[in-house]
């Protein structure tokens, strides 16, 4: 009779244990009330009269499908993101919502379409990490009730309608035009002031108009398959008397 209870003493003790991961936290319902937060390790749950909820305390990572939204400037965008997050109070999050894990993902959707209506395409593409932050910080916020701490928002990707795509690319190119444009000009601006100088260093040196001519003619005359015909200026010729003189 004794080895009869002793097993059947044992066989309750074998059913009743759980399992809690370190990575988990196990929340205690006893009769239907919540108890105690279990810590990791092996613990003892009484059959019929406990039941036991594991947390996974773990960050996840949720992806938030793709959003259609309106910017402020009135322009459709189709917006994707990723958030991270993790539970903070396993209680909260087991006791206050119903399925935490689908509740931040829906919440994050809504979120996400509400923020790009209120920024226009310009600051959607080019400021994508204030953007992000204002969406974790919107959810973040939200979610505390929950016990849930939001780490970060990643917005992946923002795809625009065809017909903006190609007007954004032409805008491109007429900004890269208007560019060089302007360096052109700079450049040539830069280039007439050089040759101002020079021509002022020339006018002010006898002889140096003169001699920067014969440097041309010999630099011309240095290829053999071209024939230059030139007139000789007379103050030229007069130069080179001069110097024959000398």
């Amino acid at each position: 009779m004794f080895y009869y209870v002793f097993f059947a003493a044992l066989f309750i003790f074998m059913i009743s244990l759980r399992q809690v991961n370190q990575f988990e936290r196990g929340l205690l319902f006893t009769m239907g009330r919540f108890s105690r937060i279990k810590e990791p390790g092996w613990r003892v749950v009484l059959p019929i009269f406990q039941s036991m909820t594991k947390v996974d305390m773990r960050t996840k990572a949720v992806d938030v499908p793709d959003q259609k939204a309106i910017t402020k400037d009135n322009i459709a965008v189709t917006v994707n993101a990723v958030i991270y997050y993790k539970v903070a109070d396993s209680m909260k999050a087991i006791l206050e919502v119903e399925n935490f894990f689908y509740a931040v993902s829906q919440l994050a959707q809504t979120t996400m379409r509400n923020v790009v209506g209120e920024v226009e395409l310009d600051d959607l593409l080019g400021q994508r990490d204030n953007i992000s932050e204002r969406i974790r910080n919107i959810v973040d916020a939200a979610t505390d009730d929950w016990g849930i701490r939001v780490d970060n928002v990643e917005l992946k990707d923002v795809s625009l309608p065809p017909e903006m795509e190609r007007t954004i690319a032409k805008q491109a190119e007429a900004e890269r035009e208007r560019r060089a444009v302007i360096i052109k000009a700079e450049g040539e601006m830069m280039a007439a002031e050089n040759m101002g100088k020079a021509a002022d260093i020339l006018n002010q040196s006898p002889g140096a108009l003169h001699l920067r001519t014969l440097q041309s003619i010999n630099d011309i005359s240095s290829d053999q398959s071209n024939t230059v015909v030139f007139a000789v200026p007379l103050e030229v010729l007069r130069a080179i008397e001069s110097f024959k003189k000398q």
